[in-house]
């Protein structure tokens, strides 16, 4: 099974070959690295650009606004904040000339925590993102999930930010991309780049299929009657692996991956708060003006008279940085044991 990083990789081939994807660019992205986590190795369209976010940006703003589909690689999110003007100007865009030209425009960067990065490489960025009118936001949890999303985001004719999950780029998954090799050493052989000098080597790619993720649909990936928990991205992951053993111990919990944070599924979301009465809102990003905090006022407002518990949102703490010391990022971030505590506590909340 491919990891998230190959399945990123097979994607952007598929663009090239099928989707009319003519650049694919950022710092690193071209030979001979293939991007810091080898996400764009092989590709026959890359290029590195110079260490300079807003040249990155406002090149792929100009590409974008001819016309042409291309991807952009900003290469950790905690280097995209000097961008923020641009990206707020790109959402506008679209709206200011009433729709009439479109912006097929990708902009991909690696988000959260869990690579022990440290202050620097260790940002979410998916709450800031949420406040980015005109954009659509897509964060994967798995490698299939990586592949369909980033086809539609390929193909959408409005600029979307394509968050890559760091820790989650070499998990590989359980099902097999349409047309990826059952043999995972023949995908490797196949287009992983070997170690040393690459200036021969060449991707021999695989005869990968056409497969969407349709951006703004959210997946039950678990279902449950007694708690609703929505996630996405590496949390997911986790949140799934609660579920798995709770529910041997009689607790059932549903579990819903929300993969698109804009526009996000809210039909879905509704539907399972209203079988279980109560709601958990996880991720990774700071717990200040979180995107769960969204979620949870709408729930709230929308639902206030069937819950059974007051909706809960289990984030980041608020704190300037993430420290490389383990015990500093397990204190900073959402792990297994704070999850636990926070769906045992909206269960035991009596209405």
């Amino acid at each position: 099974m491919a990891n998230m990083a190959q399945a990123i990789r097979l994607a952007l081939h598929y663009g090239e070959k099928h989707l009319n994807v003519k650049d694919i660019f950022g710092q690193d992205v071209g030979a001979p690295l293939g991007g810091v986590f080898t996400a764009t190795q092989g590709l026959s369209t890359t290029w590195n650009t110079p260490l300079d976010e807003r040249g990155i940006i406002g090149m792929a703003t100009g590409i974008a606004m001819t016309g042409e589909r291309c991807v952009a690689e900003i290469q950790f999110c905690d280097y995209i904040f000097n961008t923020i003007d641009l990206l707020k100007i790109i959402g506008n865009t679209k709206w200011a000339v009433n729709g009439q030209v479109d912006f097929p425009l990708v902009v991909m960067t690696p988000v959260g925590a869990g690579i022990r990065g440290s202050m620097y490489h260790s940002h979410s960025l998916d709450a800031w993102a949420s406040r980015l009118p005109g954009w659509k936001i897509v964060m994967p949890s798995n490698p299939l999930d990586a592949y369909g999303l980033m086809l539609s985001a390929i193909e959408d004719p409005n600029p979307v930010l394509y968050l890559k999950p760091k820790a989650l780029m070499r998990v590989k998954g359980k099902d097999l991309i349409p047309g990826e090799p059952e043999s995972e050493q023949e995908l490797k052989n196949m287009i992983d780049a070997p170690l040393g000098d690459r200036s021969q080597w060449k991707a021999k790619w695989p005869l990968v299929q056409d497969y969407r993720v349709e951006i703004g649909k959210a997946k039950i990936v678990q279902e449950g009657t007694d708690l609703t928990v929505v996630s996405y991205g590496r949390t997911l992951l986790i949140c799934e692996e609660i579920a798995r053993e709770m529910k041997a111990n009689g607790r059932s919990l549903e579990v819903i991956d929300l993969r698109s944070i804009y526009p996000y599924d809210w039909q879905t979301i509704k539907k399972s708060i209203l079988k279980t009465k109560r709601v958990l809102f996880v991720n990774e990003d700071t717990e200040v003006t979180n995107f769960g905090e969204h979620l949870a006022y709408r729930a709230t407002q929308e639902l206030f008279y069937d819950l059974y518990a007051r909706p809960k949102v289990h984030a980041g703490k608020q704190v300037p940085g993430i420290g490389l010391h383990p015990n500093l990022e397990e204190a900073s971030v959402p792990h297994k044991h704070d999850i636990q505590e926070a769906i045992l506590e909206v269960l035991s909340d009596v209405p």
